[in-house]
């Protein structure tokens, strides 16, 4: 399912944008870079600060290989189907596993393009977001969970982020099966998908 992945690409899309582009005027000398007064320091717009981070390297494979073992996606969608690739090039690496037969659906993102973390979530995800929930740290680290839906509309749909350090998250989402839209609540089961890649990412990074 490709909507949890792209759930923030018009937030970063805003940025981009916000930011403007500049270019050297031709035949002029071009000096070191320097420093900006107004440089974004992170953490900011709430979002707490990752005491203990992972590598950034922890990021550097494919989500379809090492997010998520088979027997994790079984547990989650009661099957292993083989994950299938989505990336954005404005957010980083991404994997969708699905079950067609019940409609569950998981997907899992490496968020490296965008360079300021949960920061960003909070500062551009949390003000459409129509659930918001601070999660309890995963194995260590800050998670939110949250869902951009209009008012009333029952997805059955979550998504969940972790800072593995101040600039770097995970997203990891769950789409329930067909038959619990609208009773179970996504974002109560979300986390634990968020778990298991947080597992395999402390894994890889050798703790």
């Amino acid at each position: 399912m490709r909507r949890s992945f792209l759930a923030l690409s018009g937030a970063v899309v805003a940025i981009l944008v916000a930011g403007g582009c500049s270019g050297a005027v031709p035949g002029a000398s071009v000096g070191p870079p320097v420093s900006s007064p107004t440089a974004t320091v992170l953490p900011h717009s709430g979002a707490p600060k990752v005491e203990h981070p992972l590598p950034a390297s922890v990021l550097s494979g494919d989500p379809c290989r090492e997010a998520l073992k088979p027997d994790q996606v079984e547990q989650i969608l009661g099957i292993a189907p083989e994950g299938k690739r989505h990336d954005n090039p404005a957010l980083g690496t991404a994997c969708d596993w699905n079950n067609d037969t019940t409609g569950a659906a998981a997907t899992v993102g490496y968020v490296t393009q965008v360079g300021e973390g949960l920061s960003a979530v909070y500062q551009n995800t949390k003000p459409q977001s129509s659930v918001w929930r601070v999660l309890p740290l995963v194995q260590g680290f800050p998670a939110v969970g949250y869902e951009v839906t209009s008012a009333g509309t029952k997805s059955g749909f979550c998504q969940v982020a972790v800072g593995i350090s101040d600039s770097l998250s995970v997203d990891a989402s769950l789409t329930v099966r067909r038959a619990k839209v609208g009773k179970a609540d996504a974002c109560e089961l979300a986390p634990r998908v968020a778990d298991m890649v947080v597992t395999n990412l402390r894994k890889k990074a050798g703790m």
